[in-house]
């Protein structure tokens, strides 16, 4: 291409419209007999892709392996590793954790009217006041038995746990342990022909008994002749039980009532 031709080339990709004048102007330049004539034309030309012969190589066989045959031989046999016998692990057996129970809470307090002594519940947690009604319900239970209605107090309540902090066992074993043995030693100085446990800690942790020991007589090793009877609370919640313990004291009565006869 000629510098002419690139020149309109550009032009036209400019948008800039070019003329030649169709006549001779006066004082100009001669034209170009090239510049005149219309740009050629060129023929495209074909591209011939000569044809690649594609030559297929000839496969080639793997050759087969035949399986071999083993003949045994006499005398050949293989030998056989022994195998020792695997120990068994011995169970170990397992200790149970040790649970410690939560300590029971309770206040009790001994008294003695007559020839009896008393392991009444507190139902407060405090000593008997004049004017309190489980105070005045015990009055009148032992005047219906034919005692004192006064009592006598036989030392301060007893108080579980004892501690509120530490590492002493204060269970429920401990604390049957301790009534026991505090009841003991105060009737070791004032005997007793019968100790009544009202209230179901007294049964508990002094006769070793349970709701079901209610209205019934109970030997207990170091304390001796015992009745068992509902709380007072709980004779006053609920009056029923009043007709059994009635019952149960006329039945009962004769232990501290027949020295007097004699």
């Amino acid at each position: 291409m000629n510098a002419e031709l690139r020149r309109r080339a550009y032009l036209d990709a400019m948008q800039v419209a070019t003329w030649l004048p169709r006549t001779e102007l006066p004082f100009a330049a001669p034209s170009r007999a090239e510049l005149l004539a219309p740009p050629p034309v060129e023929a495209p030309l074909d591209i011939v892709s000569e044809p690649v012969a594609a030559v297929a190589e000839p496969l080639r066989e793997a050759p087969v392996e035949r399986p071999k045959i083993e003949i045994p031989r006499p005398g050949a046999q293989p030998r056989q590793a022994a195998v020792e016998p695997v120990a068994e692990p011995e169970p170990v057996e397992e200790k149970p954790a040790r649970v410690s129970a939560p300590p029971p809470r309770f206040s009790l307090q001994l008294l003695r009217a007559g020839d009896c002594a008393l392991l009444v519940e507190l139902p407060t947690g405090q000593p008997f006041q004049s004017r309190d009604p489980a105070y005045i319900l015990l009055k009148d239970l032992l005047r219906a038995a034919g005692l004192p209605d006064s009592p006598q107090l036989l030392g301060e309540p007893v108080r579980w746990p004892l501690l509120v902090r530490g590492n002493m066992d204060q269970g429920p074993q401990a604390a049957l342990e301790f009534v026991q043995s505090f009841v003991a030693a105060r009737l070791e100085e004032q005997p007793s022909t019968c100790l009544w446990l009202v209230g179901l800690p007294a049964i508990r942790f002094a006769g070793e008994g349970d709701e079901h020991s209610y209205n019934r007589e109970l030997q207990v090793e170091g304390l001796g002749a015992c009745w068992a009877m509902p709380g007072l609370e709980l004779l006053m919640e609920e009056p029923v039980r009043k007709r059994e313990l009635w019952q149960a004291m006329r039945r009962v009565r004769q232990r501290w009532s027949a020295p007097a006869h004699s």
